[in-house]
């Protein structure tokens, strides 16, 4: 059968601003899909910047809309810094500061260049904010806190105390453009090392501050994460913070945000800072935060505190897949979207497969192992509800050397699966239309169908498998129509009969694509 040929133009994401204090109705265009361009491994050689604008047409032809970028601006360790170790929230690698002009990606004309061309290709871009710390302080201050349990922050450990930290950000090499202020350690409420006893084990609570209230529970108050903690609080950060939300969005023109560490800041600083940027902007602002937790509630309580404007990750379809691909046997695919937030949510849902916190070798490794990737890749791109986010790991697969939780050193290769990928995306720019109609009788074997739209006829057959190859009978929304798999894994036509029905295959532990031929 002939190839499918690629769209001439990419359709593109239109982010919806709902009015004050409802919740969008659609955040994306449903044939929208985000790409993670970056994973944690990448060589710091200052070359992505350079890449994204080398590909931005490639990515835009094969059916992105919207890349998510890492963090852009100067970490505490410089060139080598994967940017959340946050030190100059406004050098985005414009300063000698911390021995380079230049981040692990490159330099600030190189992301303001990039972010240009990746625009005009048609392109969204995303930015990836960390508001919640710093690290890499200039100088050393003295000051009283109270340790606190790091397993329990709502417990003592003894009286305060005296303790010197690193909290005094002076930004010499930025010298004041900008913004002059500089960070101090009243800015901040808490950190975990006192230089005067660096062995005793604690989380110093400082003397006048508390901890948020408004965040995630776990250790009895998730406010503190690490490094110099940010006391959103004080009226001079909170005020530095507003600012450079502005100034960022006017330097770079950006279409959108990735909050980091969501769990760990109250929620209406998030719709504050947010709405505070829209207001200055001419654009919508997408927003989607990683609040890394796998219970519906929590994640529900958080987009209900953000009045339905910032989307979340939906980390428990995430931990679905990760179960799904360690234990085959024992999983039923008939429940792989029970208690997610695409199932309870979906137009709150950003659906991944991995990320750069999961991949291996990670603190947070969670792998989904590579047999099941392009299930889950399925599952999340040819399906109606959520809006879909692609790992660059996946798609143009990864090799590196990193430390794993033994102390040695392990050499890991990620597979590429670019060439499904592009398919799916395919199928679900010019196939996935209409009507969604799910077969979920078999644990082992699932499928479904979009029936297709008068635009967009003979729409898409799925089956997937974790076990033997398998079959699904289900009505497609054509009649007397010859249908192809454009994975090729399975050979030869399904046609369907007088009403639409017919019997879509997929081979053992795989997915099957079936479109009208």
């Amino acid at each position: 059968y002939p190839p499918l040929i690629h769209c001439p133009e990419p359709v593109l994401v239109s982010v919806t601003r709902p009015s004050s204090g409802t919740e969008s109705e659609s955040v994306s265009e449903i044939n929208g899909v985000m790409l993670q361009f970056f994973h944690w491994f990448l060589p710091a050689d200052g070359s992505l910047w350079r890449q994204l604008e080398e590909r931005s047409q490639e990515l835009a032809e094969a059916g992105f809309t919207a890349l998510w970028l890492p963090p852009a601006y100067k970490g505490a360790d410089g060139a080598n810094d994967a940017g959340y170790a946050v030190y100059d929230l406004f050098d985005l690698g414009e300063f000698d500061q911390k021995g380079s002009v230049r981040t692990k990606y490159g330099t600030k004309d190189e992301y303001l260049s990039a972010i240009r061309t990746a625009q005009e290709s048609g392109l969204q871009v995303y930015a990836d904010i960390v508001l919640s710390h710093r690290l890499g302080g200039d100088e050393q201050e003295e000051f009283m806190a109270t340790p606190m349990d790091p397993m329990d922050r709502t417990m003592p450990l003894g009286e305060p105390r005296k303790i010197r930290a690193w909290t005094k950000f002076t930004f010499p090499g930025r010298a004041g453009k900008y913004s002059t202020l500089e960070w101090r350690w009243w800015h901040f409420n808490a950190v975990d090392r006192d230089e005067n006893d660096p062995e005793f084990e604690a989380v110093y609570l400082f003397e006048g501050k508390q901890f948020q209230q408004d965040v995630d529970l776990d250790f009895g108050n998730y406010d503190y994460l690490l490094g110099c903690n940010v006391d959103i609080q004080s009226e001079d950060a909170r005020t530095e913070l507003l600012h450079w939300g502005k100034w960022y969005v006017e330097t770079t023109g950006l279409d959108g945000f990735r909050f980091d560490a969501a769990k760990h800041v109250r929620p209406d600083f998030f719709l504050e800072w947010l709405e505070h940027v829209r207001a200055n902007s001419d654009k919508e602002l997408f927003a989607v935060g990683e609040y890394w937790k796998y219970d519906t509630d929590d994640l529900q309580r958080f987009r209900d505190k953000t009045k339905g404007q910032v989307m979340l990750f939906d980390t428990i379809l995430h931990d679905n897949f990760v179960t799904a691909s360690k234990d085959a046997a024992g999983f039923d695919l008939r429940t792989v979207f029970d208690g997610t937030l695409v199932q309870e949510d979906p137009t709150g849902a950003v659906t991944l497969v991995t990320n750069h916190d999961t991949q291996p070798l990670q603190t947070n490794e969670a792998v989904v192992e590579p047999w099941f990737v392009p299930l889950a890749y399925a599952l999340i791109l040819l399906r109606e509800a959520g809006y879909p986010v692609v790992f660059l790991a996946d798609y143009d697969g990864a090799e590196y050397d990193g430390e794993g939780d033994d102390g040695e050193t392990h050499h890991i290769v990620l597979p590429s699966h670019r060439w499904l990928i592009d398919r799916f995306l395919q199928v679900r720019r010019e196939r996935a239309y209409g009507e969604q109609r799910d077969y979920f009788e078999d644990p082992r074997c699932i499928g479904w169908v979009r029936v297709g739209d008068e635009e967009h006829p003979g729409g898409v057959a799925v089956v997937l498998s974790s076990g033997e190859a398998g079959t699904r009978r289900m009505q497609t929304g054509s009649p007397d129509t010859e249908y192809v798999d454009v994975t090729e894994h399975v050979d030869g036509t399904v046609t369907t009969d007088a009403e639409g029905w017919g019997e879509f295959r997929c081979e053992a532990g795989s997915v099957s694509v079936w479109v009208a031929a």
